[in-house]
């Protein structure tokens, strides 16, 4: 049975850890061309070699999402070296965390320039080409926070909200354009962005493996927003039904975890 990404070319921003180094795999186990992006070229080689092993075609070309120059050269050279673009994956992105009125206005800016308008720079600067061919998708990796925010992540949660609510626009604006998007909110992840923070067993950290697995699932089943653990798939509707309830629930859970260094 021919597999489901064979010989199509996809973009991964964010693969040389985490979600990304993880997904990037999956797509080259399933046939797939792979282009690696990243800020760390060092990581991104060695994620490269691990997808090559695999026997797939793998190009690396860093890109720091917050510089738009480096996402039209990451565009323009992946359509140079294959012609088009098939998958668009998106799992970079920064956790900025701090009390409101202890926080600086540039840490808020910091986190929407990371995890909001990068993000949309990269979508808007593939969307043209998939258009025009009438076929395509994205992957946008998102959060649970962006669903109910957490206690300190005032910054992190103001972006990954604002990228939520563009991504469902977005979503309408593609109906019958060819192109399609799913977006993954996933719980607490193990991944070096959270390292320094202990989180209660309730919200354990997930793997990310186990992320990678379900956006690939959700691309291929053309889902419109996906929830790991999907345990925490009501999340949304019972904060908009009683959201004191739900900021008691996280009070006595601790949900938003202890600095355990800096």
């Amino acid at each position: 049975m021919k597999k489901s990404f064979a010989d199509k070319v996809v973009v991964i921003c964010g693969a040389s850890s985490g979600i990304g180094r993880e997904t990037a795999l999956l797509f080259a186990e399933d046939g797939a061309r792979l282009v690696l992006s990243s800020r760390r070229e060092e990581k991104l080689q060695a994620v490269a070699q691990e997808v090559r092993e695999r026997g797939v075609e793998c190009r690396t070309i860093p890109c720091d999402i917050e510089e738009f120059q480096q996402i039209e050269n990451l565009v323009e050279k992946t359509l140079e070296t294959w012609g088009q673009i098939d998958v668009l994956v998106i799992t970079a992105g920064q956790y900025i965390r701090g009390r409101i009125v202890e926080t600086d206005i540039s840490h808020f800016k910091d986190a929407m320039r990371a995890n909001f308008f990068g993000v949309v720079e990269l979508i808007r600067a593939v969307l043209p080409h998939m258009v025009q061919r009438k076929s395509g998708y994205i992957g946008v990796i998102n959060t649970l926070d962006a669903k109910k925010g957490l206690l300190l992540d005032a910054p992190y949660v103001s972006a990954k909200s604002a990228l939520d609510g563009f991504c469902g626009v977005l979503r309408q604006e593609l109906h019958a354009t060819g192109v399609g998007i799913t977006s993954v909110f996933p719980g607490r992840i193990d991944t070096p962005m959270i390292e320094h923070i202990k989180v209660p067993a309730v919200s354990a950290k997930l793997p990310p493996q186990r992320v990678a697995k379900a956006l690939l699932r959700g691309i291929r089943r053309n889902k419109a927003e996906v929830v790991v653990p999907w345990l925490f798939g009501p999340l949304g509707a019972l904060n908009e039904i009683a959201p004191k309830w739900m900021d008691w629930l996280f009070r006595v859970f601790k949900l938003e975890g202890k600095v355990i260094k800096k």
